[in-house]
């Protein structure tokens, strides 16, 4: 009996023993499974971040319209008799009692050789509208065609990661050299207002975004996202620039109510933005290369971009951009800049309190 009973204590002490085990294991899962969880939620959070900060480093394909324009046509399918080949080969070793048989497969293989050939000319048909329809396209926007340029932009330009993070843009054809974009940004909106990280013990640790440092990723986003637009311009369309402007959502304080509000223009050509290094360069600083307007200095004071009257046209340099060189371009936009700044100084005394928002930097 006392055998009987330390046998039964130690299967006891046994399952005791797995039941513990099991009980850790599980709670170790369990563990497992929520850093897991806090490790992905982290590396989604910094992957939304990197894209935002990294907006301006994609770029398209560069179009070949020239190419596509003289692509040819899709060939015509030719009938196959492969089926029918396969089954007359088979009947020829067949014994006279399975011959009748074997006709009635040729018969089907010919029928299917017949409705494969079918379904190629109904392809080709197909194909062969998409060919004359991409061949005219093409010339079109070879022969400059304004409405051309449009479609190129909308239909085929690769910006919807831009769209994605909460911006929406509308180009004009100013002339076969010129095209204007407006863009309007939801920074404020597509920039996280939490900074998240993972603690000593593997938890999210969610923190609020410094202001400075929000107001930063804001001006850098939008920047960024001007040259993202402007780079899959020049991808798509051989013009010589491109004159953009983003709005945003601006707070009036006399009122309390939001507005759509201009408050970063810039002109960019294309000799300027093929000399960047766009790995490298920071968005914000990069518009020092180019004739724009807009209070980045105030932004940082404030903590907003402040509204400004975007450049025209009419505000820009009166030269053949293709025949200048690039220091020629980036001189030219620098005393256009300076001439604007010294018109604005002369009417400065005249503005009214707040004005110094038009300010160009």
């Amino acid at each position: 009996m006392r055998s009987l009973e330390a046998d039964e204590r130690r299967r006891q002490r046994e399952a005791q023993r797995q039941h513990r085990e099991l009980d850790r294991r599980r709670k170790e899962q369990a563990k497992l499974s929520e850093i897991e969880r806090a490790r992905l939620e982290v590396e989604t959070y910094l992957n939304r971040v990197d894209v935002l900060q990294t907006v301006h480093r994609e770029q398209g394909p560069v179009w070949d319209w020239a190419a596509l324009a003289g692509a040819l046509a899709p060939p015509p399918p030719r009938k196959g008799h492969h089926r029918e080949s396969q089954a007359r080969r088979r009947a020829l070793v067949l014994p006279p009692e399975a011959q009748e048989a074997a006709q009635a497969a040729i018969k089907e293989a010919q029928l299917e050789d017949e409705r494969l050939f079918q379904e190629a000319s109904k392809a080709h048909v197909e194909q062969a509208a998409e060919w004359e329809k991409a061949t005219r396209f093409a010339r079109r926007v070879l022969a400059r065609e304004h409405k051309a340029f449009i479609e190129a932009l909308i239909e085929f330009s690769p910006l919807g990661e831009i769209s994605e993070v909460g911006s929406l843009m509308h180009f004009t054809v100013e002339n076969t050299k010129l095209i204007r974009c407006e863009l309007k940004v939801n920074g404020s909106q597509a920039i996280p207002s939490e900074v998240k990280s993972l603690s000593a013990t593997e938890k999210v640790s969610v923190k609020a975004m410094p202001k400075a440092r929000f107001h930063e990723m804001y001006q850098d986003y939008v920047c960024g996202c001007m040259l993202r637009v402007v780079r899959e311009v020049f991808a798509m369309l051989s013009v010589d620039a491109v004159l953009i402007t983003a709005s945003a959502d601006i707070l009036d304080t006399r009122t309390g109510l939001t507005s759509e509000q201009p408050v970063l223009s810039a002109f960019m050509p294309r000799a300027v933005v093929a000399t960047l290094d766009f790995e490298k360069l920071d968005p914000s600083d990069a518009m020092e290369n180019f004739l724009h307007r807009g209070n980045f200095k105030a932004s940082r004071k404030a903590g907003a971009f402040q509204p400004i009257a975007p450049l025209t046209p009419a505000d820009l340099p009166q030269v053949d951009i293709q025949e200048l060189r690039v220091a020629d371009v980036v001189a030219a936009c620098r005393a256009m800049r300076e001439g604007l700044q010294a018109k604005l100084a002369a009417l400065r005394p005249a503005l009214a309190p707040g004005s110094e928002a038009n300010t160009i930097t």
